[in-house]
């Protein structure tokens, strides 16, 4: 069975990539920063106006109060977004 990266080996993997890409690229694995990021991205969160999820594609696109967007490509965030189907009927 192989063993799941620790969290320091994806984000080093992500850079990697993009090194090969020729940007730059800067992890947060914990600590302040970590809990920073986190801040950022809950006030960024809260500009959200609209969502559209997309199972099929792996896809959930943001819009923003701006008008800007925002794609998130993550396989199981969609399914979170999207209420199961119900064919029974509600009275």
């Amino acid at each position: 069975m192989t063993e799941r990266p620790t969290i320091e080996d994806a984000a080093a993997r992500v850079i990697s990539l993009e090194a090969e890409l020729e940007t730059a690229g800067h992890a947060t694995t914990g600590g302040d920063e970590l809990a920073a990021t986190r801040a950022a991205l809950h006030a960024w969160v809260e500009t959200v106006v609209a969502a559209v999820a997309s199972p099929g594609v792996g896809r959930v696109t943001l819009i923003h109060a701006n008008g800007t967007q925002s794609k998130i490509a993550a396989p199981d965030l969609p399914f979170l977004l999207t209420r199961p189907v119900s064919f029974d009927q509600q009275g």
